[in-house]
C-alpha cells in the first residue's frame, strides 16, 4: 500500500478531527459548526475560502502553476436524524443526531488532501473542495447545483467518494455507467367512511384498501418491469386508525421507489398511482397519490471512473480496486453533481460490519484507519488530472 508518507504523519490529526465531528453532528443545512472548522481549517492552509453556498457549503479552491484545467472534489458534512447507541468516547453529544453515514470521515479525508495538497502543490491547475451540506434525504447537491455551483466555480470533472462496510478495508470499487439508483419518493392517502369496527358494512373499511393496495404495488416490478431492468418498491410507513373498535375515516401511505432508467422511473409512477386509485375505487373509497422524484440515478462517466481506477491501483494495487462492482440501489445525491459535468464516484472499503453496524444503523462508526487512504487517493487524483508540465 503507497499511502503519502506526509499524509499518513499527521493521521493522528485527521482522526482527532473525524472524532471531533463525531461528537458534534449536525443534520440538513444546520452544519454551522461543521462549516466554520472546515472554512478555519481551510484558510489556515492558505486556500481561498467560499462560504454559504446552500446556506452551509463550503468551497475551497486552490491554484497552481498556469493550468487551465479545474477538478471538483466532493464531500458530505451531514449526520442523520437519528439516536446512536456506541458508547465510546467520541459518541454523539447531540440527541437524535449521529454521524451514522460517515460523512464526518468524508469530510475529514477530504480536508486532509487539502492539506497536503496545499503544502506540496504538485500539480498545475485548479481544484475545488467542495464540502457539500444535507446529502441525507434533501438534496443539498442539488441546491449547490442551483445556486450556481458550476457558474461560479467552472470544472471539467467532479468526484465523489463513500465509505463501505463489507468491502475489505482499503479495496476500492467502481463501475462505470449506472452506479446507484435514483430515489423517489411516494405517498398515498386513502379515503374511505368511518364506522364501528363490530358493524364494518355500514362504512368503507380502508383498512383493507391499503392492505390491498401494499400488495398491489408489489406486482409493479414483480409483474410489469422486465427482469432485466433492476427496481425496488417499498411501502415503508402506515399510519391511521385511534381506536381497536373505530374503522378509520383516512389512512396514510408511504414509501419509496428505486431504479436506473427514466422510462422504468416514468413506468413505476405511472403504474403506482393507477394501482392504487383503481384499487381504492373498487371499494368504494378515493386514493390521493404524491410522487417526488427527489435524486436521480448516479451514471459516472468511463473516463473518469478510468483515471479513478489508475489512481486507486497506485495506492492500494490492482487487486484490491474492483472496476465492475455491481450497481446499488441506495442512492447519493452526487447524481446532481455528476449530471452537470462528468463525474467519478467511488466507494472504499472500511472493513466488516461489526455487530451489524452498516450505514445507517445506530452502532456504526467511521473506520479511522482507512482516513490516509482516502486521503492520498484524492490527492493523488488531483496530480494524476492535473499533472505538472516538464
Amino acid at each position: 500500500m503507497h499511502i503519502i508518507n506526509r499524509i499518513a504523519a499527521f493521521h493522528v490529526e485527521m482522526t482527532a478531527w473525524r472524532r471531533d465531528l463525531h461528537a458534534h453532528p449536525e443534520t440538513a443545512f444546520e452544519e454551522r459548526r461543521t462549516a466554520a472548522l472546515v472554512a478555519q481549517k481551510l484558510r489556515g492552509w492558505g486556500i481561498e475560502v467560499h462560504e454559504g453556498l446552500a446556506k452551509t457549503g463550503v468551497v475551497g479552491t486552490l491554484r497552481c502553476g498556469n493550468g487551465a484545467r479545474a477538478i471538483g472534489l466532493r464531500a458530505d458534512m451531514d449526520a442523520l436524524p437519528m439516536e446512536e447507541l456506541n458508547d465510546f468516547a467520541h459518541r454523539s453529544r447531540v440527541p437524535g443526531r449521529f454521524h451514522g453515514c460517515g460523512h464526518d470521515g468524508h469530510t475529514s479525508m477530504l480536508l486532509g488532501a487539502a492539506r497536503y495538497l496545499a503544502e506540496a502543490r504538485n500539480f498545475d491547475g485548479t481544484v475545488h473542495f467542495i464540502f457539500q451540506p444535507a446529502e441525507e434525504n434533501v438534496a443539498g447537491a442539488g441546491v449547490m447545483v442551483r445556486e450556481g455551483l458550476f457558474e461560479m466555480f467552472p470544472m471539467a470533472a467532479v468526484y465523489g467518494m463513500h465509505n463501505r462496510p463489507n468491502l475489505p478495508k482499503g479495496e476500492f470499487a467502481m463501475r462505470a455507467g449506472p452506479a446507484l439508483a435514483c430515489a423517489d419518493n411516494f405517498g398515498i392517502t386513502i379515503h374511505g367512511r368511518g364506522t364501528h369496527a363490530a358493524w364494518p358494512h355500514l362504512g368503507i373499511d380502508i383498512v383493507v384498501v391499503a392492505s390491498q393496495i401494499v400488495l398491489a404495488l408489489q406486482t409493479i416490478v414483480s409483474r410489469q418491469i422486465s427482469p432485466l431492468d433492476s427496481a425496488v418498491v417499498s411501502t415503508t410507513m402506515i399510519h391511521g386508525g385511534s381506536s381497536d373498535n373505530v374503522i378509520p375515516d383516512e389512512i396514510r401511505l408511504r414509501g419509496t421507489a428505486r431504479s436506473f432508467l427514466p422510462a422504468v422511473q416514468d413506468r413505476i409512477e405511472a403504474r403506482l398511482r393507477e394501482i392504487a386509485r383503481a384499487t381504492a375505487a373498487m371499494h368504494g373509497a378515493t386514493a390521493e397519490v404524491e410522487y417526488e422524484r427527489r435524486y436521480p440515478s448516479l451514471h459516472n462517466d468511463a473516463e473518469r471512473i478510468a483515471v479513478c481506477a489508475d489512481v486507486a491501483r497506485g495506492i492500494v494495487g490492482a487487486e484490491n480496486v474492483d472496476v465492475d462492482h455491481e450497481p446499488g440501489m441506495g442512492s447519493d445525491d452526487f447524481s446532481f453533481m455528476s449530471n452537470r459535468v462528468p463525474g467519478g464516484y467511488v466507494w472504499i472499503g472500511s472493513g466488516p460490519a461489526e455487530a451489524g453496524g452498516f450505514l445507517h444503523n445506530p452502532r456504526y462508526d467511521f473506520n479511522d484507519d482507512i482516513l490516509p487512504i482516502g486521503a492520498s487517493y484524492w490527492a493523488r487524483l488531483v496530480e494524476a488530472e492535473l499533472p505538472r508540465r516538464t
